[in-house]
């Protein structure tokens, strides 16, 4: 990203180069430069004033003309400096980079319209206000830290450059921006100002500052601009960071001048993110934070990678604020609290190495600042090498950071704490100079405004929204809280030696108590402090007594949320206090008496408290309507009286005027106005601030006097307004009247403070009009939430949205006369006895005070309920008692008897009913016969359809039934469609092989018409024969050679195969493509049906046999699954008329026992059905006798008046009449009368007949018991079994109903899929036939082309053939024949050939085949010319007769080869042609195939797309259904996609495979780039071996042969008589210089002993020498143990020893010389013998 281009580098240079001319002209009037505080300046100085063009270089501008100041009206008696500004106690931490530092001890930052400068060492501090009054949007330090750019906020801000220290204004920067500038930034020189504007045009303009001059400027973005910064290398470069982007700058030289062009930087895959803080690298890169906390290298304007740390942990655990490059590390500060440093290189050096395109790097070093702390920026300290930092915390504080990372290294510190946020509510004491204030950042803090100091800081649990000092000591706050609490803080400062130490300050807890449910939004003292009054967001008011605790009144509930509550002041001498609510309503209600209202126990709300109501009705659009009246009534005054006196003669007054506009209409906005704040002007009247659209007016207003019960429908209106005259967009936020009433204190939405004075006995506020205007705070950001007087009217205080805490002192004529001399600190309140800690309430959802007493309540109602249900569930359990009682009595009461009458009465009835019943019968007898007739009719049209009918079961001892299936019996027709679905057409898949009895043939013909090569040698006639033994090895030797050509021609053969069948370097590995087709055929089109280019599978395709088939299947599913169910039924219903039959059996014994035992004994019979009619399908059809009987009644009832017949209601009958049968059947039999046991009465049993009937009665009621108890168990079973049954039928329903609906679409598709049956089969028949016609034409041509093959092949052979030929030619010639020329003109001599055909006579001349051959253009003409000359007839003179024949021989041979190659190159150009039509054929044929083909697909597409129109029943349950819109199931889901969840799982699944298998392919291909690598090399080493071989067959051959030969041509020399004979003389050659060489062996032996013999002499003079060098050696010895005395005598002795040694070395070296001569000759002589070498000799 290196943007740092020549020219733009030039025009950098050429500005600084102009700067530097102005420097020096400049340099003159540096003594002419003024302090700040001068009055006025020279006249060079005002020469430059702004709107005069740039001031010299050391001029300086005036501060107070640059300053707007305070706005005081003409009309107001106000001095300009009313206020001044005492003391900061806020700051602005939210602010982006609020914290500069200048020296080593001074730090700066922007608090609301003014800048602060502080010291860290004093705590002192120094205030700039901005020019513009409307507040500062950014400040930055140049790099020598000794100017200070100022950037402020409003219409057409400035930049102002103050020098440090003297805090002069030296240079003004207009025109930057439109309302506000966000960022600053100086180059590394300090000679360019980059400034960076906000909404709404985001301008981006470089400055040469010191000329007050533009450079560039250029539209930044679209969004807002966090920071701007130069590159430290090139100072042609810029990056913009800010919302969702970053943006990378650089100065670049055009043919219209220099311009500034960005490169936006591209997120890609990464998330968007907005970037707080980045660095720019030496080499380009940049390195910015992200909102998640990773870092981002960017690289030409994309992201090159992402890092984190390790294991995907996130570098910071929020956002990254701020990056510096600090000797060769990177720190790194985020909102997490944390300062990591990082290695640059590492990440200079970063890249993705696995396409995660994220990378893990661990910080070096960090620094956790501490817990809950929250990093925006740094700056480091100015003395050299320091390691010092001060950071800026959004969480209140400012951090003195030691970045040393060493064992020396200091904890951080927190060198100044202030509130985080907004300042939601102030208050000051009444009696000392106290401020207590709270902030949405848990905290309540109280200030000493003398010492200008922070006395203590309280943090809780919940925000505090409201604070406010107890008017009478001063040592109490109420603080109400976001969660309804109100706690009571007690302000302590313990004396020490008769004073007070601020350090030990305490706020104690008093009281803590919940009055409300929702925040609490005010509080008031009254001013007698005995009662307390609070207001919160719930619409609620409650008062409070005075006490220790204090004690609750109660509450009252008003029409909105509370955002005010006043007490009346002591001069209306009432107890009454205004309630204030944000939606206009304003209530007055009097103050409860304290005791005087009576206990309450349901609830503290208070009913009867007097009350007085106001809701405020807008009447701004009136307003302005009557200004507008009056303005226009003013200008028509004005306009008559000029046009009256040029215009008298005029008639017609309308004309002179026109028409006049409409007046505006009146507007009532639909949601009310906030109202915002008001006050108490006398009793009943009070003075009202609205927001919103009534914003810009007070409003005076009084209660109406009507009671509150009509509040919601009444509408007030003011009776007096005063116009503020700031504008309609600034609402009065607060308001505050000083204690001496002179003046009032307004505190704007635009963070501005306005102070009206104030008249004696002026309710009506008629002095407004005079006003004075301060900015005091952020004008964005800054709405002043509260202003207040000092108790003496000393000291102003204002808090606002921004943070800020501003202390001002009033002027001495307007407010207090200050402090006692010698004070510097607030006086503590009156010292109180120290309270006990008060218990607070932790739990933010602990009840309030109205909801725990109506709990209270509750829970005592439903005491006195429970005592009720207490009470009546005794007097339940008495009268039980007194039932149990009374049935045990009647128990005990006997039973009647019953009475028999006499057997012949009833055999006489009987009698008689027998003949009834047969006389009625005979009458009967034709009606029996219809209505069995009838019967039978209808068993026969709905009985014998049905496969199975419906039978019912029913439990024992529960409502259960399960009922089977009514299955009809399938039809014929159903059968027939189920087995007649026959197999798909077969396509022609069998391909003919192609003949293969060319090759053989032509191979036959071939060795026919070829002689043998034995054949080719001439006879061996004449001189020169070989013997017998001779030529048997000779053929021998032929028999090798062709053994030899046999398998050089396999290996040919075999290398032609291999060579054959290696694939191309475009062929693919047949597995992958068998893979790939696989994956084409089974991975399906994932497209929706609907969709246009949605193709349907070939196995998916629909067509009428297809869904007939599915239909059918459907149908014998449904029918076997119904068949099974209904089998398990009716097993079931078998087993319960077992079970029946079981228990009938059962009963009967317990009847028995029953009978035996007393009756007191006897245990209730358990109530057994018997079958019901439901259950015995075939029963329920056969109702009995006395079914019909009653039946016959029933109609007889309903028989209509005239004897018509009724046949309807007959089945209902029936059914009635079989209930009431069932019923009879049915009944249980322990109701049958029990037998009776014979009772003798009077009868006395004697002592072991009562023994025994005791024995009997135990054991029948053992037997009873065990009887009753098998009964119930195996009922229960039953009982069970049935509900498993009916729970599975239930499950089969589900599905049976669901196949049902398939069984529907499948119907409507086959009936729409009848309608394309006849296209379908004529579209098919097509394509069957175009197969069949490509199927053949295919393997015709791969027969031809085999066949093309084949013939090539015996093409190419034959040309061997002729080669060989040639070399046998070249063979038989021999080297250096004279008769060379004339027998080649010979051999190659064209001749005509005859060849007869079939019929006799015709004789058909055929031509040389070198007409038609292209292989013998060796042959030139001139050959061709000389061989007509030659006489081939007879052998000429002198000529080796064999040698002639032998040739004549070949040219036969060559002319036979030359008709086969013709005729074969004739047939193989006929296949080629062939070929060619064939191919051309099937193009054709392929071409009609595809059309047809694509008929098919556009019909089977035309066929999904009808499909797709048919409506499918999908069941879905709320929890399958994830198509949602906003969190909510849409009430249509025509746009949602059905799939099944099998499918969507299974390509879930596909996914995590396809991850794996893409693992395993990395895996696979890295394993075959290793391989592939391998077999490069291997493949490299054997070519290096392979001409390493050839180079070695070559040294071969040039040993044996002398020059490389073909090896495949020697081979055919094998047999040639020449040769033999050459062989034959080379071993008769041979045998003659073996003899010879063994003389000269037999010389050289000789010669060899001989220089051993003369080699051994010298060994003995050599010893000889050796010996006599030692004796030397030891004599040298003894002469050196002497002293020299006889030395002279030896000096001769010493010159003849020399002289020998000089003597044998010559010697030596001669014989040396002698023996290598002798070596040569050895060497020599064994060349030429062939024999062994001789041993070395021995070294001498």
């Amino acid at each position: 990203m290196v943007w740092l281009e020549g020219q733009s580098k030039q025009v950098v240079l050429e500005a600084t180069d102009s700067l530097q001319m102005n420097q020096e002209t400049g340099a003159d009037l540096e003594d002419q430069a003024v302090p700040l505080g001068s009055v006025t300046l020279g006249s060079a100085v005002r020469a430059g004033q702004p709107g005069m063009g740039c001031p010299l270089e050391h001029a300086y501008y005036d501060h107070e003309q640059l300053s707007r100041g305070p706005e005081v009206s003409p009309e107001a008696n106000i001095p300009t400096n009313l206020l001044s500004l005492d003391h900061s106690f806020g700051y602005d931490c939210r602010r982006r980079a609020n914290l500069q530092l200048l020296e080593e001890s001074t730090l700066t930052f922007i608090a609301g319209n003014f800048l602060v400068f502080l010291d860290v060492c004093t705590r002192k501090q120094r205030y700039i206000s901005s020019c513009s009054g409307e507040g500062i949007g950014a400040i930055m330090v140049d790099p020598s830290r000794c100017l200070l750019a100022v950037a402020e906020k409003g219409n057409q801000p400035d930049i102002v450059v103050y020098e440090f220290p003297s805090l002069q204004p030296l240079r003004v920067l207009r025109g930057g921006t439109a309302w506000v500038y966000t960022a600053l930034a100086f180059d590394h020189e300090g000679i360019l100002l980059a400034s960076v504007g906000g909404a709404p045009d985001y301008m981006l303009t470089l400055w040469v500052w010191r000329e007050e001059r533009v450079l560039l400027r250029c539209k930044a973005a679209s969004q807002d601009v966090y920071r701007i910064s130069f590159s430290s290398d090139s100072p042609a470069q810029l990056t913009t960071s800010g919302a969702g982007h970053i943006k990378f700058w650089k100065m670049a030289s055009t043919f219209t001048g220099l311009k500034l062009q960005g490169l936006l930087g591209r997120f890609g895959r990464t998330t968007p993110t907005d970037i707080e803080g980045y660095v720019e690298f030496p080499d380009g890169k940049v390195l910015s934070g992200s909102e998640w906390g990773n870092m981002l290298l960017w690289e030409g304007a994309l992201i090159k990678v992402e890092i984190c740390r390790r294991s995907g942990r996130r570098c910071h655990n929020g956002a990254i604020c701020q990056f510096v490059l600090d000797e060769g590390e990177i720190l790194t500060v985020g909102t997490d609290g944390a300062i990591r440093a990082w290695h640059f290189e590492s990440v200079d050096g970063a890249d993705a190495t696995d396409g995660s395109n994220l990378f893990e790097l661990e910080p070096m070093n960090e620094v956790l600042v501490g817990r809950g702390v929250c990093l925006v920026s740094m700056v480091k300290g100015t003395a050299p090498g320091s390691s010092i930092w001060f950071a800026q915390d959004s969480g209140g504080a400012v951090w003195k950071l030691d970045l040393s990372f060493s064992n020396m290294t200091r904890d951080p510190e927190a060198i100044f704490t202030f509130h985080s946020g907004p300042i939601v509510s102030m208050d000051v004491s009444r009696t000392s100079h106290l401020m207590a204030t709270s902030a949405l950042d848990r905290s309540v803090r109280v200030f000493d405004l003398l010492a200008q100091r922070e006395l203590i800081c309280s943090r809780f649990r919940q925000n505090a929204t409201t604070v406010t000092w107890e008017p009478r000591g001063g040592r109490l706050m109420a603080v109400g809280f976001e969660d309804g609490l109100l706690r009571l803080l007690e302000f302590l400062l313990p004396p020490v030696e008769g004073a007070y130490a601020p350090d030990g300050a305490q706020l104690q807890l008093r009281q803590a108590v919940k009055p409300h449910g929702g925040p609490v939004s005010a509080i008031a003292f009254h001013s007698s402090g005995r009662l307390l009054a609070t207001g919160s967001k719930d619409g609620t008011v409650f008062f409070f007594m005075e006490g220790d605790p204090y004690e609750a009144i109660g509450l009252i509930r008003v029409p909105g949320p509370v955002c005010s509550l006043q007490w009346a002041p002591p001069s209306h001498g009432r107890n009454a206090l205004l309630i204030l609510c944000e939606n206009g309503h304003v209530v007055e209600v009097e103050a409860p008496e304290p005791g005087s209202q009576a206990p309450r126990h349901q609830s503290y709300e208070l009913e009867d408290l007097p009350r007085m109501h106001f809701h405020f009705h807008s009447i701004k659009s009136r307003i302005r309507r009557d200004e507008e009246i009056t303005r226009r009534t003013a200008d028509r005054q004005k306009s008559r009286e000029e046009e009256e006196q040029r215009l008298m003669e005029s008639l017609e007054e309308t004309e002179l005027w026109g028409e006049e506009e409409d007046l505006p209409p009146l507007y009532i906005p639909d949601a009310p106005s906030p109202l915002l704040c008001g006050f108490y002007s006398e009793p009943g009247s009070f003075w009202l601030s609205m927001g919103g659209f009534d914003a810009g007016f007070l409003y005076h207003c009084r209660f109406s006097g009507q009671p509150e019960q009509g509040a919601e429908q009444q509408h007030d209106e003011p009776f007096a307004v005063v116009p503020l005259g700031h504008g309609e967009n600034d609402t009065v936020q607060c308001v505050s009247i000083s204690c001496g009433g002179q003046l009032l204190l307004c505190g704007m939405q635009t963070g501005c403070l306005r102070a009206y004075p104030l008249q004696t006995e002026d309710p009506h506020l008629c002095s407004l009009r005079a006003s004075w205007v301060l900015g005091v705070h952020d004008s964005q950001n800054g709405a002043m939430r509260a202003v207040r007087f000092s108790h003496d009217d000393r000291f102003v205080l204002t808090a606002g949205d921004d943070g800020n805490i501003f202390s001002f002192s009033l002027l001495a004529p307007w407010g207090g006369h200050g402090a006692p001399h010698g004070q510097v600190s607030a006086s503590p309140p009156p010292p109180l006895h120290r309270q006990t800690v008060a218990q607070d309430i932790e739990d933010p959802h602990a009840y309030s005070l109205e909801m725990a007493r109506q709990r209270t309540e509750l829970e005592h109602l439903a005491q006195e309920a429970e005592h009720r249900k207490a009470e009546l569930r005794r007097e339940l359990v008495e009268l039980q008692k007194r039932f149990r009682e009374l049935q045990w009595r009647s128990r005990e009461l006997p039973r009647h008897t019953e009475r028999t009458l006499d057997q012949r009465f009833q055999e006489e009835v009987k009698q008689m009913t027998a003949q009834r019943v047969a006389e009625t019968q005979r009458k009967l007898a034709w009606e029996r016969e219809w209505y069995r007739l009838s019967l039978k009719k209808l068993q026969d049209r709905f009985g014998d359809p049905l496969e199975s009918d419906t039978i019912t079961v029913v439990a024992f001892q529960s409502p259960h039934r399960v009922s089977t299936y009514r299955i009809l019996t399938p039809s014929p027709e159903q059968q027939i469609h189920g087995t007649g679905t026959g197999p798909e057409k077969q396509l022609p898949g069998t391909e003919t092989e192609p003949g293969g009895m060319a090759a053989p043939v032509q191979a036959a013909l071939v060795a026919e018409t070829l002689p043998k090569h034995g054949g080719l040698q001439p006879q061996q006639t004449g001189r020169g024969r070989l013997a017998a033994r001779q030529a048997q090895k000779l053929q021998k030797a032929s028999e090798k050679v062709n053994r030899a050509k046999a398998k050089i021609e396999q290996r040919r053969k075999e290398w032609a195969d291999l060579l054959a069948s290696k694939p191309s370097e475009a062929a693919e590995d047949p597995q992958d493509v068998q893979a790939i087709q696989h994956a084409q055929e089974n991975m399906g089109d994932f497209k929706l049906k609907t969709a246009d280019d949605f193709r349907v599978p070939e196995h998916r395709r629909m067509s009428t046999e297809r869904k007939r088939a599915q239909l059918v299947t459907l149908e014998e599913e449904i029918h076997r699954r119904k068949t099974q169910m209904n089998s398990q039924v009716v097993g079931l219903r078998d087993s319960k008329l077992q079970l029946l039959s079981q228990l009938r059996t059962q009963m009967q014994q317990l009847q028995a026992v029953k009978a035996q035992l007393p009756p007191a004994l006897c245990i209730a019979l358990p109530t057994i059905l018997g079958p019901l009619p439901e259950e015995t399908r075939k029963q329920k059809l056969q109702p009995s006798p006395a079914t019909l009987l009653h039946l016959q009644s029933l109609r007889a009832r309903r028989t209509p008046l005239g004897g018509e017949r009724e046949e309807l209601g007959l089945l209902e009958l029936l059914e009635h009449a079989g209930g009431e049968q069932a019923e009879h059947d049915n009944m249980p039999i322990s109701d049958c009368p029990p037998c009776q046991s014979i009772q003798l009465e009077g009868h006395a049993f004697t002592e072991l007949e009562e023994e025994m009937r005791r024995v009997e009665e135990i054991k029948l009621l053992h037997l009873q018991d065990s009887l009753l108890a098998q009964m119930l168990q195996d009922m229960s079973d039953f009982d069970t079994q049935l509900k498993l049954l009916r729970h599975d039928k239930l499950k089969l329903d589900v599905k049976l109903k669901l196949w049902d609906l398939r069984h529907i679409t499948l119907y409507q598709e086959l009936l729409l899929l009848r309608d394309f049956e006849t296209r379908e089969d004529r579209l098919q028949e097509a394509l069957c036939r175009r197969q069949e016609e490509w199927w053949l034409l295919a393997s015709k041509l791969e027969e031809t082309r085999q066949q093309l093959q084949v013939k090539q092949q015996d093409v190419t052979h034959l040309q061997e053939q002729e080669k060989v030929l040639n070399a046998t030619f070249q063979a038989l010639l021999g080297p250096n024949n004279k008769w060379g020329p004339f027998l080649t003109k010979v051999f190659r001599k064209k001749m005509k050939r005859v060849k007869k055909k079939e019929k006799p006579g015709e004789i058909e001349e055929q031509w040389d085949s070198a007409e038609e051959s292209e292989g013998e253009s060796d042959w030139d003409e001139d050959e061709d010319s000389e061989s007509g000359s030659v006489d081939d007839t007879t052998c000429p003179p002198n000529c080796d007769l064999d040698l002639f024949e032998g040739t004549i021989q070949l040219r036969e041979s060559r002319l036979e080869l030359e008709e086969l190659l013709a005729e074969e190159r004739k047939n193989a150009e006929f296949l080629r042609k062939e070929c060619d039509s064939l191919a051309k054929k099937e193009g054709v044929v392929q071409s009609s195939l595809r059309a047809v083909e694509g008929d098919i697909e556009l019909l089977n597409r035309e066929k999904q797309q009808k499909v797709n129109q048919l409506d499918v029943v999908v069941p879905l349950r709320l929890n399958q259904i994830e198509f949602l819109h906003n969190g909510l199931i849409p009430t249509k889901l025509t746009q949602a996609l059905v799939l099944n969840t099998s499918a969507l799982a299974g390509l879930q699944e596909r996914i995590v495979q396809l991850q794996v298998e893409q693992r395993q392919q990395k895996a696979l291909y890295r394993k075959a780039r290793k391989q592939h690598v391998q077999l490069n090399h291997d493949c490299k080493q054997m070519e290096a071996r392979i001409q390493e071989l050839q180079l070695q067959c070559e040294q071969l051959m040039l040993k044996k042969f002398g020059r490389p030969v073909d090896l495949e041509a020697l081979l055919t020399l094998c047999g040639s008589r020449i040769l033999e004979e050459m062989w034959q003389e080379r071993s008769t050659n041979g045998a003659a210089s073996a003899q010879e060489m063994q003389l000269w062996q037999e010389e050289v032996a000789r010669c060899k002993r001989a220089v051993m013999e003369v080699t051994r002499q010298h060994t003995e003079a050599l010893w000889a020498m050796s010996n006599l060098l030692a004796q030397k050696k030891e004599l040298e010895n003894r002469l050196d143990t002497r002293q020299g005395k006889m030395g002279a005598q030896f000096q001769t002795l010493e010159r003849v020893v020399d002289r020998d040694i000089s003597g044998i070395q010559q010697l030596l070296q001669r014989q040396a010389c002698e023996i290598q001569v002798l070596q040569v000759e050895i060497g020599a002589l064994l060349r030429k013998g062939g024999h062994p070498p001789l041993p070395p000799t021995t070294p001498l």
